[in-house]
């Protein structure tokens, strides 16, 4: 990760992910001198802020703390937990030790029933959190005397520990509640350095310090989420002094390259943007067709002209850098292939131009939450490059609320990405077994190869054979793709220079309150 001022609009990128009304922050840092305080600007607001359904489950929560966390570089670290877990030789069980004196912010002592409420609760099918899959390997969970947890799991999961960041709730505040409904989604109650003081739906949520914070208490005191969805109300906000940092578009961070009181500071992710073809729908549904639109996107234009160079192209889910890309699979766009693929699979060009077989037109709607321009671009270019192929695009706009309904039959600029081992984002994006599982496997995509490889992945402690099977899943998803992957895309946050020892990770596709240089907002330092 890198800190420098701005100096080009091509040394930055952001994704915007927001569905949030847009608004002002509804309070104002214009003195530029008030470093024990901070407001952000982000795209989106949080459904919950309930781990039980989901919130922090990838860690960096400001209410909450997992038994792990996670340093700059993403290694593992303690947390909630004394040290890392002693792992049995058979890769079945994992304990860990609680650290002592750990209090949640009303005031309870943390104890390992905490623990194993959290755990019982996510896993349980009544509790509505779409992410249960993610700890299919747990057999059972116990508290062991007064300070130990012990998971036992049903097979060796190989990056299992990663899992424990999870955010750990008080039993005694949210058992009698239901997880689904309770007050406990807005009104939580964690160990983490900060505590909820109010939330304006809609417009934002304002965080003050946790003075019993185990870790010491912050040298921020207060910090709001400001919601604005609208890239140029979020710049806007920024350079008038009503907001401290925000994430923002490259065109609109390029703005501020002569302002001397800001800094970017730009993370690398697994962030990616990708097109969702729907087997259910006689378009995208064709095998012929997504593998002609995998071929007629030029996604090194993409990442020049969208991202200014601040990305990478997508030739899959995982990033061309990651140890676990599968080395060969890079391709450029080849219209002429496209064509060929069309031509042989009896796609014949129509009257107009537009391919027709069976007297189907090869057309279909692409899907895009408004607001992103970001995403507006991609399927704007995605539109252009197969209609150079035959195959008519027709890009719409709106509300997720209008999205989700018709994610099963028309296609959507997604965005998705996870760190830490390709188990954490492959399995949910492409089993065949969460196939229209809310946002999981949106294309509702089905491959038997893929489903294995997956099985094998998840299962196998061996480093070896999982390599394999991740490299299989890659090289069978160029043959038969579930969707188009366009583009890998880097984060950037501009921020008023008033605080020292800010970094980023690298960071997976949710990047709100958990991710950018507040990640560890709890460590900044006024500067002197």
């Amino acid at each position: 990760m890198t800190v420098r001022r701005i100096r080009t609009a091509a040394a930055t990128a952001a994704i915007l992910t927001g569905v949030a009304a847009c608004s002002a922050p509804g309070s104002s840092t214009s003195s530029g001198d008030a470093a024990d305080s901070v407001v952000i600007g982000v795209a989106s607001e949080p459904d919950t802020l309930s781990p039980l359904l989901g919130y922090g489950k990838d860690g960096n929560s400001k209410i909450f703390d997992g038994l792990l966390a996670r340093d700059a570089g993403l290694n593992l670290r303690p947390a909630l937990a004394k040290a890392l877990p002693e792992v049995a030789a058979d890769g079945l069980t994992y304990t860990y030790t609680l650290r002592d004196g750990v209090k949640f912010s009303d005031g309870e002592p943390l104890s390992p029933a905490d623990v194993v409420f959290t755990y019982d609760t996510v896993l349980d099918a009544k509790t509505n959190n779409a992410s249960r899959s993610e700890l299919d390997a747990i057999k059972n969970v116990r508290a062991d005397g007064n300070n130990k947890v012990v998971f036992t799991l049903k097979y060796p999961y190989a990056p299992f520990a990663g899992r424990t960041v999870l955010p750990i709730v008080p039993e005694h505040v949210a058992k009698g509640q239901d997880p689904n409904t309770g007050s406990f989604n807005h009104k939580p109650v964690g160990t983490g350095p900060y505590v909820l003081a109010a939330w304006s739906k809609g417009e934002k949520l304002t965080f003050k310090v946790n003075p019993d914070y185990w870790g010491g208490a912050p040298k921020v005191k207060k910090v709001t989420m400001a919601i604005i969805q609208d890239d140029n109300t979020r710049a806007t906000r920024l350079r008038s002094g009503d907001l401290d940092g925000a994430i923002l578009p490259p065109n609109l961070a390029a703005t501020f390259k002569n302002d001397r009181t800001k800094k970017t500071y730009e993370a690398k992710t697994y962030d990616f943007r990708t097109v969702t073809l729907p087997q259910e729908n006689k378009v995208t549904g064709d095998r012929a067709i997504r593998r002609a639109l995998d071929a007629a996107v030029d996604r090194q234009a993409m990442v020049d002209k969208i991202l200014d160079g601040a990305g990478r192209p997508a030739y899959g889910p995982l990033p061309v850098d990651d140890p676990w890309f599968a080395k060969g699979i890079e391709r450029g766009q080849d219209l002429a292939k496209a064509r060929q693929i069309l031509d042989q699979a009896g796609w014949k060009t129509g009257e107009s131009g537009i391919r027709v077989k069976d007297g189907q037109q090869a057309s279909f709607t692409l899907l895009y939450p408004s607001g992103d321009k970001v995403r507006q671009d991609h399927a704007l270019a995605y539109a252009s490059d197969a209609k150079k192929a035959g195959i008519e695009v027709k890009v719409e706009t709106g509300t997720w609320e209008v999205i989700e309904p018709r994610m099963k039959t028309d296609a959507v600029l997604a965005g998705f990405g996870s760190s830490g081992d390709p188990d954490y984002g492959l399995y949910t994006l492409l089993h065949s077994s969460l196939a229209g599982d809310g946002f999981n496997n949106m294309g509702r995509y089905d491959d038997q190869v893929v489903d294995k490889a997956l099985d094998t992945g998840r299962r196998s402690s061996d480093q070896a054979t999982r390599k394999a099977a991740y490299d299989t899943l890659q090289q069978e998803l160029v043959k038969n793709p579930g969707y188009t992957f366009l583009t890998h895309i880097d984060h950037v946050y501009v921020l008023a220079d008033r605080w020292d020892g800010l970094t980023t990770q690298v960071e997976p596709h949710e990047h709100g309150f958990a991710s950018g240089p507040w990640w560890d907002l709890e460590a900044w330092q006024p500067k002197k």
